[in-house]
């Protein structure tokens, strides 16, 4: 019982009408022999999908489901999932993220054996198996941002050519899986709450290295990611708040903010990049 009163391990999983895969994710979690502890924690769906789990769970222990009364947005629903939270170390996964025993045991092995390791991502890959390039970044800074935009020469966002397959430093790794010392985490006030959804990732990132940490990627690990299973209903919803984490994360790191005219060209490209897309997700919408 003491491993279960003082779990190692906290697992924080944020719903938000994620759909079926929601119930593989927490299966896959609760099938790792770690010691750990599952919260799930439910910005307002409207799926019945969480409640549900919680019936079909009641027994289970290491299962604590939490339920926000509105769309709380990412960051601030994992902060207070963190707040109830009792491990010195903390995964944060999202819903469509399938956890492996062998995957979760290296994640934790590298963050115990690396010097100055604040936070440790893995390789993401979608059902065929093909690597998400947000496993392994580096800060969208205008630049690099305008680079990978235009396909054109010179320093991207995204790392050309294939996955790493051993632990190398980045400068920022995929929010679907964030392995963390809760340490690290309290000592950086947790993610922005400034962010509704998408960026917040980085700003984390980017946090955990100016505070004098490492953030990692586990080359060698992969994690199965659906991708998409709370935004493919409400596209417009969530690209907005894409769009808007972009202006923020640009506003808070990039040097080119503190340069009006600069800052003004990113605010509207930004914004017309999010109205030029607006006809074809809504077309995709009605398509199913």
């Amino acid at each position: 019982m003491a491993a279960l009163d003082t779990p190692a391990l906290s697992v924080i999983v944020v719903s938000a009408d994620s759909g079926p895969s929601l119930r593989d994710c927490v299966n896959s979690v609760l099938a790792c022999a770690t010691s750990l502890e599952l919260l799930l924690i439910d910005n307002a769906s409207a799926d019945g999908i969480p409640q549900a789990i919680a019936r079909a769970r009641e027994n289970e222990p290491r299962l604590k489901v939490l339920y926000n009364h509105a769309n709380l947005g990412f960051g601030p629903a994992v902060n207070r999932a963190v707040a109830q939270s009792r491990g010195a170390t903390l995964l944060i996964l999202n819903p469509d993220c399938l956890l492996e025993q062998p995957a979760l045991e290296r994640l934790l092995e590298v963050l115990q054996q690396e010097q100055k390791a604040g936070l440790v991502g893995a390789v993401v890959c979608d059902r065929q198996g093909v690597p998400d390039p947000a496993s392994y970044r580096r800060d969208p800074l205008m630049q690099r941002a305008l680079n990978t935009f235009f396909k054109r020469g010179g320093e991207g966002v995204n790392f050309i050519g294939s996955m790493p397959d051993h632990v190398v430093e980045a400068e920022a790794v995929s929010g679907a899986v964030m392995l963390m010392p809760r340490r690290v985490f309290e000592w950086l006030s947790g993610f922005d709450e400034d962010y509704f959804l998408h960026c917040e990732d980085l700003d984390l990132c980017r946090r955990v290295r100016d505070g004098g940490w490492r953030v990692l990627l586990a080359g060698d690990v992969h994690v199965l990611h659906g991708k998409g299973g709370s935004s493919r209903h409400r596209p417009v919803f969530v690209s907005y708040y894409k769009h808007r984490g972009m202006w923020r994360w640009f506003r808070k790191f990039d040097p080119a903010a503190h340069k009006p005219h600069l800052a003004a060209i990113v605010w509207l490209g930004i914004w017309a990049h999010f109205l030029v897309k607006i006809p074809g997700q809504l077309w995709r919408l009605l398509r199913r």
